[in-house]
């Protein structure tokens, strides 16, 4: 199999390796070399893999899916709502596949797994705070500039989106909440943080407190709450469950490796590379990536 890897970031550095390490025959194009990126559509590639940045999603998937080629897109997908709906429509036809990957983290996909199970009884609320600092002091980029599709909500946010709603089998029917710059570049157009509630179809209710350019970092921290108990997650490493009259159950797991690609990355990417030998659709596809598209634009106009 042969996979295309638009991208010299993220795409380079954690997606082609991964590929690599599964057999695939990678080839890694720069997002801006526009004659490198039409001889890739134009090839017999079985699997174009995009990670450039939000604004140029649109032209790299729907060249993809002109050529008829399976494709993945990172987050967020595209600038906003209109173009996430535009590429999924262009998308019938073809594999579709969505970069959030993080649903394979073996911790989170535990919380998802144990509110599955009915350990705690029905879910009910999940609150999640996480702050960072990678991009406190960092130049000025397109992850500063709105237009071009950057800001904390589309880099992470739109991992917590996703999140909340496969982990509560449900969409999210309104949201609200406030953004800050706390530490981007004076002119810096994009929040580096935010603070949200969310009201899921389902009457469950989450909200996330999480930012990216603090002066120092914390560890993330979740709460899930249900009706027989509470899970939380700390540090992503350990995972207590509470349940009245019982001693509380503990779950470790590794801490995240000082290195790339992530085992979350590995293990999706995975699952997408049988899923194209195979010829099988398989989530999180397009169709996820509209669904937080439109949750993060109704997230930035009441924030």
């Amino acid at each position: 199999m042969k996979v295309a890897v638009i991208g010299t970031g993220f795409g380079k550095h954690a997606a082609a390796p991964v590929y690599e390490s599964l057999g695939l025959d990678v080839e890694v194009i720069s997002p801006r070399d526009v004659v490198a990126v039409q001889n890739a559509m134009a090839s017999d590639v079985d699997l174009v893999s995009v990670h450039s940045p939000p604004f140029m999603h649109v032209d790299h998937v729907s060249a993809a899916i002109d050529h008829g080629h399976a494709v993945l897109c990172d987050k967020p997908f595209g600038r906003d709502a209109a173009e996430a709906e535009a590429m999924r429509k262009r998308a019938d036809g073809v594999l579709h596949f969505l970069n959030f990957e993080f649903r394979y983290n073996e911790s989170w996909a535990k919380v998802k797994q144990l509110a599955d199970d009915g350990i705690i009884g029905t879910p009910i609320h999940l609150n999640w705070t996480f702050y960072g600092s990678g991009l406190r002091g960092r130049k000025f980029g397109w992850i500063n500039d709105r237009k071009l599709g950057g800001g904390w909500i589309g880099a992470y946010g739109s991992h917590l989106i996703d999140f909340t709603r496969w982990l509560f089998n449900s969409e999210v029917a309104d949201c609200g909440g406030v953004t800050r710059i706390d530490g981007s570049p004076r002119e810096a157009t994009a929040e580096d943080a935010y603070s949200a509630w969310f009201t899921m179809a389902n009457g469950c209710t989450a909200a996330h407190d999480t930012g990216f350019a603090a002066a120092v970092p914390l560890a993330p921290r979740a709460t899930l709450l249900g009706s027989g108990g509470s899970i939380e997650l700390s540090a992503d490493t350990t995972l207590v469950v509470h349940r009245p009259g019982e001693d509380p159950q503990t779950f470790e797991f590794p801490p995240a490796p000082r290195r790339s690609p992530p085992p979350a990355l590995s293990a999706f990417l995975g699952e997408v590379v049988e899923a194209v030998r195979t010829g099988t659709q398989i989530t999180p596809s397009f169709d996820d990536g509209v669904a937080v598209a439109r949750a993060m634009d109704q997230l930035r106009a009441t924030s």
